[in-house]
């Protein structure tokens, strides 16, 4: 890397980057963006499927249901057969509950169908969760969720499946390398070649660097824009201060203010 580009980057970034994994939601986002060779060789290592073909890949992509609420999806993947794919990475086991799961799969059905559309035409879906720790606690690398008929055992044959992988678990098993691999920093330590040269461009490549360095200040500005909307809000809810007077404390336009009351209000 160029002593220049050195010499711009905040030093905390740099210092930042250096302990990134892809354990970590904001890097692992950057390292997958339109990756369909990252995305697709996790997915056959989770799923067992060296058949399994990505077409499409977006990362943090967004559902909303039909009342407006949204989810941003960490990878959302499409294979050559339309099954969709959503895998979340997620560090805190509160992040990780059945009911966000379940979530999840709904709004994936939601809205690949159109209107008119048979249901019997549902693509086969899988959310699929990979935890820093053993969330389910049973000591298993990866845990499958599907519906079953309780008298007997049998599948229930909804296509929407629901997995678990367990970021502690380590062997020489595919998915014991593939953990080992996501808690990794240094790309030299990483055995999957495709995942080390995508995490070695974005921490020793200056393109990458910068690109990574870019992303952090994004993610600082967004992180600011929303604290002076949550501050703008509270003021408006206070309801003691014009809107002329809130847009001068926040930093918005006027305009802008009479749009968060709008959407207050809505």
């Amino acid at each position: 890397m160029s002593k220049d580009w050195k010499e711009k980057s905040r030093p905390e970034d740099l210092q930042r980057l250096r302990g990134f994994r892809l354990m970590d939601d904001d890097f692992m986002s950057k390292c997958f963006e339109e990756n369909i060779e990252c995305t697709e060789l996790v997915l056959q290592i989770v799923l067992g499927r060296d058949d399994l073909k990505v077409e499409k890949v977006a990362i943090q992509h967004q559902l909303k249901n039909l009342q407006g609420r949204s989810v941003i999806f960490d990878i959302y993947a499409t294979d050559h057969a339309g099954k969709r794919y959503n895998v979340e990475i997620q560090r805190a086991d509160r992040g990780a509950g059945a009911k966000r799961a379940r979530y999840h799969s709904s709004l994936i059905d939601a809205n690949v169908t159109e209107p008119g559309e048979k249901l019997e035409n549902l693509v086969e879906t899988y959310v699929i969760f990979i935890t820093e720790r053993d969330v389910l606690g049973k000591g298993k690398p990866i845990y499958h969720i599907d519906r079953v008929i309780k008298e007997n055992g049998e599948n229930f044959g909804d296509e929407a499946h629901i997995l678990y992988v367990n970021g502690e678990y380590r062997d020489e098993s595919p998915i014991g390398i593939l953990m080992h691999d996501f808690s990794c920093t240094d790309a030299r330590d990483m055995k999957y070649r495709t995942l080390a040269e995508r995490v070695r461009y974005f921490k020793e490549d200056e393109k990458g660097v910068a690109a990574m360095c870019k992303a952090m200040e994004d993610m600082r500005n967004e992180a600011k824009l929303e604290e002076r909307k949550e501050i703008a809000c509270s003021l408006l809810a206070d309801g003691e201060l014009s809107y002329e007077k809130i847009a001068k404390h926040t930093g918005f336009t006027v305009e802008e203010i009479q749009k968060l009351a709008a959407q207050k209000g809505a």
